[in-house]
């Protein structure tokens, strides 16, 4: 008698302590919780503000600053791969590099969850500060946001989602000056009309929106908006800029966008909107084989000097050993072996090219 009391009082306290959880995690659509600021950030003001004066990024001594810098891949790829550490931004600094651009995948975005995606970006930033280096966060996608449709399932995503995604992180970064710019969308493209139809004036409204978002909620990052042809060509700023101040544009010249001769056709396709506003080359990268001749008249070398002519920022891509063209060959076991590509670029970064010694 004495057992089975002992065993109702205890089935009755087992009842009542998961009643009492699961009431706790339940919630419903009208729980959804109140506002919540961000935490203070005690490092934020830690590296110099970067704004916009003219046709230049500059500090708030307003001298020039010109970007060399890096991509790295999916902080969600190098997380589950075991590499997301100070170490792996450590090894990006010794690359030389002034600023890191981090993409970010929708899919990603969503798999992982904004709120436990927030935690890689806040680590992130608490590195670079550290190691003083400046980051872009970019909404990586590729393809026509305006119908939604996509060049490949990771990069499937929505205006909507879109929109939410910047009032997500500029809400969360506000005030934070090593967060020092936002590229709203990767690679816009209609490819030949493969993936749809989308005008200028369609593509400007969409960004002059998320604009007003991030400003909203911040005024000092510093919005990056993209051109057609994945984000090579800015001819449509001669007739119809953003309706924005403070902002940059991107650019991806990779070699295979024109032939030869190239200074010409980047000029006609990017590089006259340098006189007028900033830009940053944020992606762009090379294959070197065994026994290229990297000369003067190298795809890397040539990009790069017009690039500093034009006072053009540069990003190279991809600090990586899976996704092209590679910077690494190899990190296992944090070994962080570099590419021909990744050679190159180390030099570049350290301005060690002989016309940047010039």
């Amino acid at each position: 008698m004495k057992n089975y009391f002992r065993f109702s009082v205890l089935f009755v306290f087992i009842l009542v302590f998961t009643q009492v959880v699961v009431a706790q995690e339940t919630r419903h659509w009208f729980q959804g919780g109140s506002f919540r600021r961000p935490q203070v950030n005690e490092n934020a003001k830690l590296l110099p503000l970067i704004s916009v004066d003219g046709n230049r990024f500059v500090n708030p001594e307003g001298e020039t600053v010109l970007f060399r810098g890096l991509s790295i891949s999916d902080p969600d790829k190098v997380e589950v791969q075991g590499h997301w550490n100070k170490n792996h931004f450590e090894q990006v600094k010794s690359m030389g590099a002034m600023m890191v651009r981090i993409p970010v995948h929708p899919v990603a975005w969503r798999e992982r969850t904004p709120e436990k995606y927030l935690e890689l970006l806040d680590q992130a930033v608490e590195w670079c500060t550290d190691l003083g280096m400046y980051i872009i966060i970019d909404w990586h996608s590729i393809g026509n946001l305006e119908m939604e449709v996509f060049q490949n399932p990771m990069y499937n995503t929505s205006k909507n989602e879109t929109y939410n995604f910047w009032r997500t992180i500029a809400q969360h970064f506000r005030g934070n000056n090593t967060v020092a710019f936002y590229e709203i969308f990767n690679e816009p493209t209609i490819y030949r009309g493969q993936l749809g139809v989308m005008t200028w004036p369609e593509w400007k409204k969409i960004n002059e929106n998320v604009i007003k978002i991030i400003r909203a909620w911040d005024t000092e990052p510093i919005p990056l908006v993209a051109g057609f042809d994945w984000a090579y060509d800015l001819t449509p700023l001669h007739i119809d800029p953003i309706n924005a101040e403070g902002i940059g544009y991107v650019t991806h010249p990779y070699e295979n966008k024109r032939s030869k001769p190239w200074e010409p056709k980047w000029e006609e396709n990017f590089g006259f909107a340098a006189d007028k506003y900033p830009v940053i080359n944020t992606e762009f990268g090379l294959g070197v084989r065994p026994g290229t001749e990297i000369d003067e008249d190298f795809y890397g070398n040539r990009i790069i000097k017009y690039c500093e002519s034009k006072g053009i920022s540069w990003m190279c891509w991809v600090f990586d050993p899976q996704w092209g063209p590679r910077m690494l060959s190899s990190w296992e076991e944090d070994t962080y072996e570099l590419t021909g590509g990744g050679e190159f670029f180390k030099k570049a970064m350290h301005g060690e090219l002989d016309f940047q010694k010039e």
